[in-house]
């Protein structure tokens, strides 16, 4: 985890490799999991929805089987339902509520029947008209399960929901789930009477999270009575308020993360703020104190993201071409209707060429599990559709989508891959809750008009302040001139005017800005000393 004012990072690493990275920034508004108090703007019968300004510039999407229709649903015994994935565990490890089916232009996708409203279980129920239950004017409590993408606002739910670290709290459920990773019949039993024991009556649902597995009955109680008294506050706060206003911010990224996935399944959890590091391990005292010895406080003068070569593999994840072993490699492409996944056998030929047929399975299968890690590592949501190469066999393709599915497996996003097609299509789809990394980081290039894509000037400051840390720790410079395109100045010059100061006394150097219309909107050069040479190429990830 690395954290600073300006930004936060969090990133996993599996079999010593980047597996997810997510990030936040102030300026990046992020509204995932937050509650408003609400005004209805419109009510649309037609796609059985509603438009809700929650105060944000743009209005926000309620479909009506998102409603809290008389405390109806949520939480079937199977986990489903609540602010989670199906497993007890908030999407994407965030605490969010999750994205309750699809949506394409603002109506709803049901493609095969869909995936009904919240806690219907496995039989859909028919959904009442919603000019029944929402009129326009209408105020109304929503909480954000979607970020605003692109043109779409917000995607918003009626049915809040708390997570905790072993809880997620329903006010407006009735029944009481397990997370499905918990296995075991007994264990769960176990779990599903402990949970309701403690629940009173008439006082809401819950469902017991993944973490929670081997949690006391004192634990369970302590947490609900937290999520409890929360929500008292938040009822009482939305009376006092008009609409539109926010009620309540769900908890800061490095909080959430460590709330919904921090456990012994870790090695080890490393920082590189002290702020961050005390704040974490006063929480982890309170909740699981066995964990702290696994929480370590980064100190090298090497950065951490740039000791475990975090950094580069980010900057990887910007590539469209992603090379395999085997010689063959993907082209990843995004557009605005869907990811386009092609797998190229580039080189890649077997050991032989009497059976083409085994040579493109073995490509297949290398690259379905190379496409699982990277629409994890991009966190790339919505539909997906990958060109797998050719293949005769049946029970090759058959194959394919077996490798395919257990490794999507891993992904705590919902994840759906349908059969592979005669021409080797296969479409998926990938609960998408907020602008994958790609998009997030960088915008739409003026010089090209929207084909390639640039740095924003925020992202090219904090290059800057990682290059120049670099320098730092080499000790080789005194002083540095640091050249930049005129937006990339005027950022510094208005929303960090003391960011040179500070970062020179940190790193014991001379900084001066120097802006030149010459330069790209995502280029800097480092200029060394009083003879000014370019130091950029030494010191640059």
């Amino acid at each position: 985890m690395s954290s600073n004012p300006q930004e936060s990072w969090v990133a996993l690493r599996e079999d010593k490799r980047l597996a997810e990275v997510m990030f936040d920034r102030p300026d990046q508004n992020r509204m995932l999991g937050d509650i408003f108090l609400g005004r209805v703007d419109a009510v649309l019968p037609g796609i059985q929805a509603a438009f809700v300004d929650i105060g944000t510039g743009k209005a926000g999407f309620l479909h009506v089987s998102d409603l809290n229709l008389e405390g109806e649903g949520a939480g079937d015994e199977e986990g489903n339902g609540a602010a989670d994935n199906g497993d007890g565990e908030p999407a994407n490890g965030e605490g969010q509520a999750a994205e309750r089916g699809n949506r394409k232009g603002g109506g709803r996708g049901r493609r095969g029947g869909g995936r009904g409203g919240r806690g219907r279980g496995r039989t859909q129920r028919p959904l009442p008209p919603i000019q029944d239950h929402i009129r326009k004017g209408q105020t109304i409590l929503v909480q954000v399960t979607k970020e605003a993408i692109s043109t779409k606002g917000p995607r918003l739910t009626a049915d809040i929901s708390l997570p905790g670290r072993f809880l997620v709290y329903m006010p407006y459920a009735s029944r009481v789930g397990v997370s499905r990773k918990i296995e075991g019949r007994n264990q769960r039993a176990k779990l599903r009477k402990m949970a309701q024991k403690i629940l009173p009556k008439n006082s809401g649902g819950l469902i017991v999270r993944t973490v929670g597995e081997e949690v006391t009955p004192e634990k369970l109680e302590r947490e609900f009575k937290r999520l409890y008294e929360r929500w008292l506050k938040i009822k009482g706060d939305a009376e006092a308020l008009s609409a539109p206003s926010p009620v309540h911010r769900e908890a800061t990224l490095i909080s959430g993360v460590i709330r919904d996935l921090f456990s012994d399944k870790f090695e080890a959890l490393r920082v590189d703020s002290k702020q961050a590091h005390d704040e974490i391990v006063d929480y982890v005292k309170s909740v699981d104190p066995d964990l702290l010895g696994r929480v370590q406080l980064h100190r090298g003068e090497t950065s951490l993201f740039d000791e475990f070569g975090v950094e580069e593999e980010i900057q990887k994840a910007f590539r469209r071409n992603v090379p395999l072993k085997s010689g063959g490699s993907l082209v990843i492409e995004p557009t605005e209707a869907l990811v386009s996944i092609d797998v190229n056998t580039g080189r890649f030929t077997g050991k032989g060429k009497k059976d083409p047929e085994q040579t493109i399975l073995k490509n297949n299968l290398e690259a379905a599990r190379e496409i699982a890690k990277q629409l994890r590592l991009r966190d790339i949501g919505g539909i997906v559709v990958v060109d797998f190469i050719d293949m005769e066999s049946q029970e090759n393709r058959d194959k394919v989508l077996r490798e395919l599915r257990s490794h999507l497996g891993r992904d705590r996003a919902r994840t759906k891959a349908f059969e592979v097609s005669s021409l080797g299509l296969v479409e998926m789809t990938r609960q998408r809750v907020r602008p994958s990394i790609f998009n997030s980081l960088t915008s739409i290039c003026q010089s090209c008009g929207g084909i390639g894509r640039v740095y924003t000037p925020a992202s090219v400051v904090r290059q800057i302040e990682r290059t120049i840390k670099r320098a730092a720790a080499t000790r080789d410079e005194k002083s540095l001139v640091v050249r930049v395109h005129p937006e990339v100045a005027l950022r510094v010059v208005e929303e960090e005017p003391g960011f040179l100061k500070r970062l020179g006394n940190r790193a014991q150097l001379q900084l001066r800005l120097r802006d030149d219309p010459l330069m790209r909107l995502d280029e800097f050069r480092l200029l060394s000393g009083p003879a000014e040479t370019d130091v950029t190429e030494k010191y640059a990830g």
